[in-house]
């Protein structure tokens, strides 16, 4: 599984950076999880509204920082 946090470093972002990281620690998965940064490459997603989670290329979820039960679901489905 291929995961990317969409955001230009504020605390929302490292928030959900840190989130996800422990969800997936925590469930065992298997995951490459990056941090993409650069706005132009933001954009590229269609996401204007930050933080982002991208899961396989496919944005699940943007503008908020979703609870850790929800991106364990979100990594689970």
């Amino acid at each position: 599984m291929e995961i990317k946090i969409l955001g230009t470093g504020c605390s929302k972002c490292k928030t959900l950076e840190k989130l996800t990281r422990e969800v997936v620690a925590e469930t065992g998965i298997e995951a490459n999880i990056s941090k993409i940064e650069d706005i132009m490459q933001i954009m590229n997603y269609g996401v204007v509204s930050i933080p982002a989670l991208v899961i396989d290329e496919k944005v699940v979820i943007k503008g908020r920082v979703p609870s850790a039960k929800e991106i364990k679901k979100v990594l689970t489905q």
